[in-house]
């Protein structure tokens, strides 16, 4: 009785963890299904007025006036032959604080016209959280105004903006062939590979229990025989 007993203690916390990983794969796939319906709701609807803590993702509008000598330049993306980035405006907002834009791409070190209107503007966009950057995030250049980490207090401090919003804005447009910059299109859509974990977990757990269920005749048939 002691060869099976064992076994079987040693293999159900096994079990167990491999259920239970599975389970909670299941409550993140319901999640993010969620999310990504909420996404998809928001899109197609109207903008919500911006609020003091908006939720991730959400498509909002937000009012004020550009700061445009406080721009600067976040993370680096090619499109086509072209190294480009994001440009990032301070959006000066009446009874809130600055509201840092990412108006969008611009090529790095060209000539071309970028607009930068004046006056009060309203700007559709997605709530961006802040991604402040770790341990292995390239090096900002603080002096020369590019960032590669979205880090909102970081950003505002060095542009002499004590107090800016803790999230950003990416804005929503479909500029003209050419017209920079060219700001986003889309909501962003999180990736879901929630079920492919749900099935590699309960999948484990069920050759587990075959493998050890197997094992167990072979080894009742054996001590039945002796």
């Amino acid at each position: 009785m002691r060869r099976i007993l064992l076994p079987i203690l040693a293999v159900l916390p096994a079990f167990a963890m491999l259920v239970a990983l599975g389970t909670w794969q299941v409550h993140r796939l319901r999640w993010k299904t969620d999310m990504l319906a909420a996404i998809a709701a928001s899109e197609a609807g109207p903008p919500a007025p911006l609020g003091a803590a908006p939720l991730t993702f959400a498509k909002v509008e937000a009012r004020g006036r550009f700061d445009h000598a406080r721009e600067v330049r976040l993370g680096l993306e090619v499109r086509g032959n072209v190294l480009g980035t994001q440009l990032v405006t301070p959006l000066l907002r009446d009874g809130a604080p600055p509201l840092l834009v990412d108006r969008g791409w611009v090529p790095m070190g060209g000539n071309q016209p970028i607009a930068r209107p004046e006056g009060e503007v309203a700007v559709t966009g997605w709530v961006l959280p802040a991604e402040p950057g770790g341990w292995f995030a390239a090096e900002d250049d603080v002096r020369g105004r590019q960032f590669y980490s979205f880090d909102p207090a970081k950003i505002g401090a060095t542009l002499g903006l004590p107090s800016v919003a803790p999230f950003g804005l990416v804005a929503l447009g479909n500029a003209p062939a050419g017209a920079l910059p060219d700001p986003a299109r889309v909501l962003p859509r999180p990736p879901n590979n929630h079920l492919g974990y749900v099935i590699t977990w309960y999948g484990l757990a069920l050759a587990l229990l075959t493998v050890f269920a197997v094992w167990m005749r072979r080894r009742l048939n054996t001590t039945a025989s002796s």
